[in-house]
């Protein structure tokens, strides 16, 4: 009666949400959920046949759990997942009440897995309460100061957790990421790793923002040979014998166009060719750690292909729309690193481009937003055809823009409806506005923006 009880509570909790236009009903129902039978989520993923897989990370894990989630179905297999992504607990208990039935139980439950993205710090707790197949690491940037500390807090955090793991959890890593890289001395269990080694990407050196200077193991300072973004590239530590190892998964060329790209990836059974419409580095690393997450799981190479060929973005993650002959592209950005990487992405398009940043300081984006200081706008100089900027810390957005030599006087205007339309009329008909949000800022902005372009909200459907 219980888990009945639970279940209907909280489809009834997520179907007003929705119906009232407050939220998708993500977060409040699991919320609804846990407090009427605080076992659901240890109960239902326990009754998944095909268990679960867990992706955590600091940057890609929408994306990268929607990747996969494509994979598993390919195989005619039923992912259920929090494909909103609400990554605590109450996400994941959201989403195991959505897929229940009305008496609490999974139909055809033997052949459904969990794909689930999972907040970093909440990793720990979620894996514990759901005993993982697989869990997927992707990588550790400075993100929310505030609410996470420094990011060695975090590995610290990792480190514990999968040392108390039993060998049942496949464990899977990026190997080009030496903080994520390091969790290969503590996990007892199978282990894979992912990585790029097409060096012709490389940006030359380390970035001023970098999160991972120093050894792991011996506290020396790092060399790279190759860099990629942020601290992410072949790595060796310039003292001890810690060092960047030979992925198991990797990209041996990676072509980069506006919209997509094509990647060579080759695995423990051959190379494959594929066409992704993502693109930027860091979609290749989610695609790569799709692919070895996929392997983990004991998914053919053709199969793991056919996934993810035609995946379309999760909402706000290179998510495109036509609205009033215009195109708008919404990216989500809400760290250094992240953020960093979407104006490399723009730059190398080449063109004369119309930007607007949303930066919020609401409690999911983190207080402190000094992090803007960290980010490279300098690169947008000359480059731009007209620069927009709203949200609750717009006029900090502004200062930061004006030191980097971008405009005396960007449209700054803290009302998002406004500043989106007035970012739209100055953006010629026929021509791309480039909305680049933080966490809430998105939602808010995907709202009106969806609206406008006749698009369903941010919570139907998943993403391809």
């Amino acid at each position: 009666m219980r888990r009945e009880l639970a279940t209907i509570a909280a489809k009834a909790a997520g179907q007003v949400s929705r119906n009232l236009g407050i939220g998708g009903g993500t977060a409040l129902p699991g919320l609804i959920a846990e407090g009427i039978d605080p076992g659901i989520v240890t109960d239902m993923s326990s009754c998944l046949g095909q268990g679960s897989v867990l992706v955590t990370g600091t940057n890609g894990k929408t994306t990268t759990a929607r990747l996969i989630r494509r994979v598993v179905n390919k195989v005619g297999l039923v992912a259920i997942g929090n494909r909103e992504g609400s990554n605590m607990m109450r996400g994941i208990a959201a989403s195991l009440a959505e897929a229940a039935g009305w008496q609490g139980t999974i139909p055809d439950a033997e052949r459904s897995m969990g794909v689930f993205e999972v907040d970093e710090a909440t990793l720990p707790k979620v894996a514990q309460v759901i005993g993982p197949r697989v869990v997927l690491f992707t990588n550790l940037f400075r993100d929310q100061l505030d609410r996470y500390g420094e990011v060695e807090t975090v590995a610290r955090l990792w480190q514990d957790a999968v040392a108390a793991w039993d060998n049942r959890s496949t464990i899977v890593l990026n190997a080009d990421d030496p903080s994520v890289a390091s969790l290969q001395g503590t996990a007892s269990g199978k282990l894979l790793t992912f990585g790029i080694d097409d060096a012709s990407l490389t940006v030359g050196e380390v970035e001023h923002a970098s999160d991972a200077r120093w050894c792991r193991t011996c506290g020396a300072e790092l060399a790279y040979s190759t860099v990629f973004y942020g601290h992410l590239g072949h790595w060796s530590c310039s003292k001890c014998q810690n060092r960047r190892r030979a992925p198991d998964v990797s990209c041996s060329r990676l072509v980069l166009d506006r919209d997509d790209m094509q990647m060579t990836v080759t695995t423990p059974s051959g190379q494959f060719e594929v066409s992704l419409s993502l693109t930027g580095v860091y979609n290749s690393y989610n695609a790569l750690a799709a692919t070895a997450t996929a392997i983990a799981l004991g998914i053919a190479p053709d199969v793991t292909m056919e996934g993810l060929s035609g995946f379309t973005a999760a909402f706000g993650r290179q998510e495109r729309m036509l609205i009033a002959d215009r195109e708008v592209e919404v990216i989500l950005a809400k760290n250094p690193a992240g953020l960093n990487q979407v104006l490399n992405t723009l730059v190398r398009a080449g063109e004369p481009m119309d930007v607007i940043f949303l930066l919020n300081d609401d409690i999911a984006d983190g207080r402190d937003i000094s992090w803007i200081w960290d980010v490279d706008f300098e690169m947008l100089q000359g480059r731009l055809r007209s620069l927009s900027v709203s949200g609750h810390r717009s006029w900090d957005m502004a200062l930061r823009l004006k030191y980097a030599g971008l405009s005396d006087s960007p449209g700054v205007n803290s009302d998002t409806k406004t500043a989106l339309r007035h970012a739209l009329a100055g953006t010629a008909p026929g021509g791309r506005l480039y909305v680049i949000p933080t966490y809430t800022a998105m939602l808010e902005a995907r709202n009106v923006l969806g609206k406008w372009a006749g698009k369903g909200a941010f919570w139907e459907g998943d993403g391809g």
